[in-house]
Order: structure tokens, then C-alpha cells, then sequence
């Protein structure tokens, strides 16, 4: 075997594919072990903050670590290795840096950037606040799920696709988020003046009444206050339904295309080909 077949191989087993026609997933055993690998880590990732499991499993924890990082490692490198077998990354140098700054490249460097960062830097020279967001990047593993989903390609597909309506809907939500958040600071300023202190942090209020959550432990207590804020909250209705609106729309649409960009036949549920009527 030549090192270009050899390449193309090592590439087939990495990169997961759908059947071009039936959309069904091809699955292979490499898949297999990395998708239950990423989910134990998750699985790991969530039990290691309960204390009694950290303090009597901790050293499993760690042995578990080390195997994951160096699994995803070889990964990692295989990918960088063989990305020059894809088209879009034909180009050794070129291809190789367009695969490094992809979605799925940037995923599997921060799957293993955490671990060697604090292997390199002792945890104890470390500020605790940096720590943790290193611990947290670990939990980026859980993005490598959508490699292995459609779903998860489908929805990146449509939302790079509805990026500018995107863009203009929630420009619209800051919009009025700012504008919400000063006139209830206004409003309310008088009345609750170690409440409302600044807009900024009347912008926690604007936040949940926009979302309609109302946690409570900031709210208007003026008649027009509460005035203000009922508007607010119907508004908020209207405004997030936007994005929202995009984003199915744009899924529909998608979810109607087969895995290459043709339509769904909407009988049998599967892709119209070249020669069909």
C-alpha cells in the first residue's frame, strides 16, 4: 500500500460519511470507539464535580484522562496527516492550515489544548479562575458529537446559511434590550435606588423580562413601572420568535435537501436522483 492510499484509508476511517443516496450513516469501527469515547468523557467530565465520587475515584478519573487525551491526540494528528486525501484539503500546507482553522479542527485542538496546558504549568502557579476555564474547555469534547449527527451538521449548515437575517435579528434584541433597560432605569430610579443603581445593571432585569423568565429579585414596583415592564415582556415575546422563526425556516428548508443538496422526495423520503423525473 502507497502512502497516498494509505492516507486516503486512514482518512476514509476518520472522516464519518452518509451514503450519498439513501442519506443512511456509514458507520465503521473507528466511529464507534470515538463517539462512546466522547460520551464517557462527558459522563467523566460531569461526575468529577461530585466530591465523594472525586475523592474515592479520583485516581481512576485521572487514568481515564490521560488515556482519553492520548486517543484524541493521535486523532488529532492522524486527521492533520491525512486531510491532504479530501479535496478541500488537497494542498499540503494550505489544506492543512484550512482543516486547522475549521469547526472541526478547532474542536479537536481545544479536546486536548486543557491537558497539556496544565501538564506543561503546574496547577498550583495557575490563578484558580484560569483553572477552571481550562477545566471548563474540556467540555468542548462534547462538540465532537457533531461529526457524528447530521442534525448537528445540519443546523451549522443553516445557520452559516441565515447568518446576515441572524445578524439583524439579534442586533434587533440588543436594540431593544438598551432601550428597555434605560427606561425602566428612569422610571424606577427614584423609587429603588439601590436596585435600579445604573443601566447596566437594570440590563439583568431587561434580560429576564425579555425572556419572560422573571426571576424576581429585581422588579418595578411604580405603576408605570409595571406598566412598562408588562409591555416589555410582550415585546419580548415578539422579538425572540424572530431568530426563532429564522432558525426553523431555515431548518425546514434544509431538512429538505438530501445529504449532496437534493431535494427530499416527499413520498418515499429519500433524495431525488440525477435521473429522476
Amino acid at each position: 500500500m502507497t502512502g497516498s492510499e494509505l492516507r486516503q484509508r486512514v482518512w476514509e476511517l476518520l472522516d464519518f460519511s452518509e451514503d450519498s443516496q439513501s442519506g443512511v450513516a456509514d458507520w465503521d469501527w473507528v466511529d464507534l470507539i470515538l463517539l462512546a469515547l466522547i460520551l464517557l468523557n462527558v459522563l467523566a467530565f460531569i461526575l468529577e464535580t461530585v466530591n465523594s465520587l472525586q475523592l474515592r475515584f479520583g485516581t481512576a478519573f485521572w487514568a481515564f484522562e490521560v488515556f482519553s487525551v492520548g486517543v484524541f491526540t493521535i486523532e488529532y494528528a492522524a486527521r492533520i496527516w491525512a486531510c491532504t486525501a479530501d479535496p478541500r484539503y488537497r494542498q499540503p500546507i494550505a489544506g492543512r492550515l484550512r482543516y486547522l482553522s475549521s469547526f472541526g479542527g478547532v474542536v479537536d485542538f481545544l479536546a486536548i489544548f486543557p491537558f497539556y496546558v496544565t501538564l506543561a504549568i503546574p496547577a498550583a502557579t495557575l490563578d484558580l479562575r484560569i483553572l477552571r476555564v481550562l477545566r471548563l474547555l474540556r467540555f468542548a469534547r462534547v462538540l465532537k458529537l457533531g461529526r457524528y449527527s447530521d442534525s448537528f451538521g445540519r443546523m451549522q449548515r443553516v445557520i452559516v446559511a441565515r447568518r446576515g437575517d441572524l445578524g439583524v435579528a439579534l442586533a434587533a434584541v440588543g436594540v431593544v434590550l438598551i432601550l428597555a433597560s434605560s427606561a425602566i432605569y428612569y422610571v424606577e430610579v427614584d423609587t429603588q435606588p439601590d436596585v435600579f443603581t445604573s443601566i447596566p445593571a437594570a440590563m439583568w432585569w431587561g434580560i429576564s423580562a425579555l425572556t419572560t423568565v422573571g426571576y424576581g429579585d429585581i422588579a418595578p414596583v411604580t405603576p408605570l413601572g409595571k406598566f412598562l415592564g408588562g409591555i416589555i415582556q410582550l415585546l419580548g415575546i415578539a422579538i425572540f420568535a424572530l431568530p426563532a422563526g429564522i432558525i426553523a425556516a431555515g431548518y425546514e428548508e434544509e431538512s429538505r435537501r438530501g445529504p449532496a443538496g437534493s431535494e427530499i422526495c416527499q413520498t418515499c423520503g429519500r433524495p431525488f436522483t440525477s435521473d429522476s423525473e
